[in-house]
């Protein structure tokens, strides 16, 4: 009987480890235009948005995305984040005064399909606030321990990290989309890291602190990104 006590110590110390998982990944702007792969279609695209133009904003992540505090609605190959955890008021207001913009709205999941399959769905739901411009973004976190990445969704036990390198990176990036024609005015795209001993991950906040410091930061310099692009974006349209 001891014996069998001494054997189940160890699974019972895993079991009661903590754990934190992983956030899901961001999807790219290629993988939301794939359902219209013909190139010659693509091509024949043109800018059809009036200026000032009312700009749509959407963050948008792989399917089953799940930070612990957010998770997306939509049962597609992509889904929408409804709720706000990197986006400020202030980042809004930012955009909201600069030059040919007229409004800023966010899309809401009353909008939005049940099932996302593709770039109209989310034009169609950009339509429903009479929209000219969708700004379309998402975010990617990775973690890397000890040199070893950690996929989307992984759970991690936090007590069997000491003493090792932890790093973690966030990259947020965006596009702006003709609401009517689907023509892709530009990308933009910021990174942010934090690298520093897994010691320090003891406890979920503080890896939820680092991730959502990354991303915070990484969206907060995509919104520069998105304000370079947009004055060349008027500054074409006025020419």
């Amino acid at each position: 009987m001891r014996r069998i006590v001494i054997l189940l110590l160890p699974v019972l110390w895993i079991a009661g480890c903590a754990t934190y998982q992983t956030p899901g990944a961001g999807v790219s702007i290629g993988d939301l235009s794939r359902s219209s792969p013909d190139i010659a279609e693509v091509m024949l695209r043109e800018p059809a948005a009036n200026f000032p133009a009312r700009i749509a904003t959407i963050r948008v992540q792989a399917a089953g995305y799940d930070s612990g505090k957010t998770s997306c609605y939509g049962q597609g190959a992509f889904c929408v984040v409804t709720a706000r955890d990197l986006e400020e008021d202030q980042d809004y207001e930012r955009l909201s005064r600069l030059a040919g913009v007229a409004d800023i709205g966010r899309i809401t999941r009353l909008l939005v399909p049940a099932s996302v399959s593709g770039m109209e769905d989310l034009r169609s739901a950009a339509a429903g606030l009479k929209a000219d411009i969708i700004l379309l973004y998402s975010v990617d976190t990775r973690f890397i321990v000890e040199g070893q990445s950690l996929g989307p969704l992984s759970v991690v036990s936090l007590g069997m990290i000491p003493n090792k390198r932890a790093h973690v990176t966030s990259t947020a990036s965006a596009a702006l989309v003709d609401v009517r024609s689907g023509f892709i005015y530009g990308v933009a795209e910021s990174t942010a890291s934090d690298d520093q001993r897994a010691t320090v991950w003891s406890t979920h906040q503080t890896i939820e602190r680092a991730r959502l410091g990354t991303e915070r930061q990484a969206f907060q310099e995509l919104i520069g990104e998105v304000e370079a692009l947009w004055v060349g974006i008027v500054n074409a349209n006025d020419s």
